[in-house]
């Protein structure tokens, strides 16, 4: 018969193989129109890729930036990342709908969303070491009371792989990185277990607000030590303390919901634009299908909805059952610290 050690070990090993289910995010809605994002399986192996708004990035194994790493520029928009050339043109108030290629039920854990001011220089230039991040949106723990709990990712999952990012009204008008991240806590509880999927695009926001808060380098963000990344999830929880600076007064996430997709669009280049909106290339006729299931204490709903292609998602109380005795999902495959692990044990 096996040894335990053994058939871990084996379990490890057969997991490698899926390593892939993590997931990036495919493409960003804005009114409409869809901006195909950083294709990882496609994209660094074509000689001449076509200008996105998605920062490229070296996670061809749709893999993540341990807490190890939170002092590297890694962090920023994920390992080896370099400026998008192209960008979305998005109005202060507007929403964007970023969709995921997948996300795995066992990597829960919170969706954060940050801005940082390109200034003059251009997000297609500007040295990402100096672009500094203030959250415009965060959502956590949902319902902590059976282990591993109900989180934002959850919500993510629920609602087709799908996250909405509400452009604050009041931003003044420019050029911006737009950093939408899921961190997975589901190894939380050990050091340097925590799991960061940090997803950059470039944007440039129009309007006439005047706010830019204050932002924080991405190799500031967090520690490995900070008590929203070092967490256990697998225990009864009343809160969670959603790692990262505070989230300025007066912006708060947007409520969940599904964005239709009416024409494809591509990022634009160059100069900085006042275009009032995304110019669309061809038309579709692909609508995101509309989840069943929205918890409400993820998020708050916005004074209002700007998009005219926004749908609302009915709201109702989940019924997915969680486990009361869950165990701890390991990732094989992605960091040697896992297979070090078992070789140990």
């Amino acid at each position: 018969m096996p040894s335990f050690t053994s058939k871990t070990l084996l379990a490890a090993l057969a997991g490698a193989a899926a390593v892939n289910a993590h997931g990036h995010v495919k493409n960003v809605v804005v009114n409409g129109a869809s901006f195909q994002g950083y294709d990882i399986n496609s994209f660094p192996y074509t000689q001449n890729p076509p200008k996105v708004a998605a920062w490229t990035a070296s996670n061809t194994d749709n893999g993540f930036v341990g807490p190890e790493s939170f002092a590297s520029s890694d962090i920023i928009c994920h390992k080896n990342s370099a400026n998008a050339q192209g960008r979305i043109v998005v109005a202060a108030g507007d929403s964007v709908f970023v969709q995921w290629d997948t996300w795995p039920e066992s990597h829960h854990g919170p969706v954060i969303d940050y801005l940082a001011s390109c200034g003059n220089t251009g997000c297609d230039k500007i040295e990402k070491t100096a672009l500094e991040f203030f959250k415009i949106a965060e959502a956590g723990l949902v319902n902590g009371a059976q282990a591993p709990g109900r989180w934002a990712s959850d919500v993510l999952i629920d609602n087709n792989n799908s996250w909405m990012i509400k452009i604050p009204a009041n931003i003044r008008p420019g050029q911006y990185v737009l950093r939408h991240e899921i961190i997975a806590l589901h190894s939380g509880g050990d050091l340097n277990g925590a799991q960061n999927y940090p997803q950059c695009f470039n944007i440039e926001v129009t309007g006439s607000g005047t706010v830019l808060p204050q932002g924080v380098k991405g190799t500031s963000l967090y520690t490995p030590t900070d008590a929203g990344i070092r967490f256990n999830i697998y225990r009864s929880l009343d809160s969670y303390p959603i790692p990262g600076p505070a989230l300025p007064a007066g912006f708060a996430p947007v409520a969940q919901g599904s964005s239709a997709i009416v024409s494809s669009a591509t990022a634009i280049t160059g100069a900085a634009t006042n275009a009032p909106a995304p110019i669309a290339t061809t038309t579709a006729v692909n609508v995101v299908p509309s989840p069943t299931t929205i918890v409400t204490s993820v998020v708050q709903t916005s004074a209002a909805q700007t998009s005219a292609v926004q749908t609302a998602v009915p709201v109702q109380t989940s019924t997915r059952p969680i486990s009361t005795r869950p165990q701890p999902t390991r990732c094989p495959g992605l960091g040697r610290r896992h297979l070090r692990k078992v070789a140990r044990a």
